[in-house]
């Protein structure tokens, strides 16, 4: 592969975090720590009346990947449901391990496949997708 690990868009991501500020009650919060590089990631959510996320707080203390995974799973991780955020992280998984030629759909994840063969970064990159699956899971078995 010919593109740099850490491009322009990468570090564009990792300064645009949305909800960087955590939730003062959420109905969950989980965080996920790479064991490889440290970086760690922690999720609050609230879910509405239908079991999908209405607030989103992050706490990211991650290298560069981890913080651009952070910024995409944010982007669009309101209105999700814990299934579609499971899915999600299950497809970046599957991805990452080549075990799927593709990109999972969820916006801007192509962006990782400078990293594919850089299997120390996985970890780093999977943390939103695995935090906020779980967060999501766990706030609708307590609501």
């Amino acid at each position: 592969m010919d593109a740099p690990l850490y491009n322009n868009e990468i570090l564009r991501l990792a300064a645009s975090i949305p909800y960087h500020q955590r939730l003062a009650e959420p109905m969950a919060s989980v965080e996920k720590r790479s064991p490889i590089c440290g970086s760690r990631v922690a999720v609050d959510v609230n879910l509405d009346d239908q079991g999908r996320v209405v607030e989103l707080g992050l706490l990211v203390r991650a290298c560069a990947l981890g913080q651009a995974s952070s910024a995409l799973m944010a982007a669009n991780a309101i209105g999700k449901s814990p299934e579609e955020l499971a899915g999600a992280r299950d497809a970046l998984t599957a991805w990452l391990a080549g075990e799927r030629n593709d990109p999972p759909d969820w916006p801007g994840l192509g962006v990782f496949t400078p990293a594919l063969a850089v299997t120390a970064r996985h970890p780093s990159i999977r943390l939103a997708f695995e935090a906020a699956a779980e967060a999501a899971a766990t706030a609708r078995t307590r609501g």
